[in-house]
């Protein structure tokens, strides 16, 4: 199993230094987020300044740029960390493409197999110098004069992972991507019965195997370095489980598992401003159905129990708040002897 951490993002002097921890802690990849920050820029940092890590955006968000934008970015980075880069992109919501970001919504999952599609053409055109002729119902891109091609420092292409929830999306993710980035509002039952098949239909589709893909996540983990850290960790985890909780569309997973009333009652808590109430809702044995919960020395077994034999990647800190991110080297290195079935990324020209 592949271990990933958060790169700091909130002050980029801080990135090298947390970067190189993280290298030498023996953790697979360093992942960034689209909430505060830019997703690209603090890998900047990080792809100069460590060798062997791998890097990833978890998740940038699609729309708001154009594919070719997104293209240049992931170039650039592919070529200062000498091929260790992974593109994870996403639709958000509705509410957020048009009034935060103020772009037009339409149909997400049509949109990302083109926004894919376009990635790899424009890179493609790039490495060999064929011609860009791309055209879609959604994207067009036919112009690349030769003093706008990047030079090519011969790195693999760039392997693209998207972020899915619905059953469109999962199917898609299979379909077309080299991996699928989980949400944290998941159960080990949702995983099996929900999305593991569907991302096997879109796989079925175009021929990928499984173990060319990558499944990143699937839930949350409440971690420290004693029981008291641990419950500090367990209540960050049921407060995420609440907040995400009041939204209809992650209500399957509720639904599955018997809680459907409980997704009600938080969206009408949240509806009359009641956010510092939602918790409480949350009982126990729900909370230890998203999370893989224990001290560092009882967090492999927790983490196979929970995660094993369906997730190929975790991250420990995937809260900020939610996880102990000073997990010892020796428990990181026992985390990634759990056998998955990811061989590889096999993005190639």
């Amino acid at each position: 199993m592949r271990v990933l951490n958060n790169l700091p993002q909130a002050d980029l002097r801080t990135t090298a230094a947390a970067a190189i921890a993280a290298e030498q802690a023996g953790y697979d990849a360093l992942m960034t987020m689209e909430n505060k920050h830019d997703p690209f820029l603090a890998h900047a940092v990080a792809a100069v300044n460590t060798d062997r890590i791998e890097l990833g955006t978890s998740v940038a968000i699609a729309f708001p740029r154009s594919p070719m934008v997104v293209a240049n970015a992931c170039w650039d980075l592919q070529n200062a960390s000498r091929g260790r880069f992974v593109l994870g992109i996403g639709p958000q919501i509705k509410p957020h493409n048009e009034k935060r970001f103020s772009v037009p919504w339409t149909a997400p999952a049509p949109r990302l197999r083109e926004y894919v599609q376009a990635l790899r053409a424009i890179w493609t055109t790039w490495q060999t110098g064929a011609k860009l002729d791309f055209r879609g119902q959604h994207y067009t891109f036919t112009l690349m004069p030769p003093y706008f091609m990047p030079p090519s420092m011969g790195q693999k292409m760039v392997p693209v992972t998207l972020a899915a929830v619905g059953p469109h999306s999962l199917r898609l993710a299979g379909e077309v991507a080299d991996g699928v980035r989980l949400h944290g509002f998941c159960t080990r039952r949702y995983m099996e019965e929900e999305i593991v098949p569907r991302l096997a239909e879109g796989m079925a589709r175009s021929g990928r195997q499984r173990q060319d893909f990558e499944i990143t996540g699937g839930g949350f983990i409440a971690t420290g370095k004693d029981n008291d850290a641990v419950a500090r960790a367990f209540e960050v985890v049921r407060g995420r489980v609440a907040f995400y909780g009041t939204t209809p569309a992650y209500w399957g997973v509720f639904e599955l598992h018997g809680y459907g009333d409980l997704g009600r009652e938080l969206n009408a808590m949240s509806k009359a401003g009641k956010w510092n109430e939602l918790a409480s809702r949350v009982p126990d044995d729900l909370v230890h159905l998203f999370a893989a919960v224990g001290t560092h020395k009882e967090l492999p077994g927790t983490i196979a129990e929970r995660f094993g034999g369906l997730s190929d990647a975790i991250n420990l800190r995937a809260d900020a708040q939610s996880a102990d991110t000073n997990v010892p080297p020796d428990v990181i290195q026992e985390i990634k002897r759990i056998a998955t079935p990811f061989g590889g990324y096999k993005a190639a020209w």
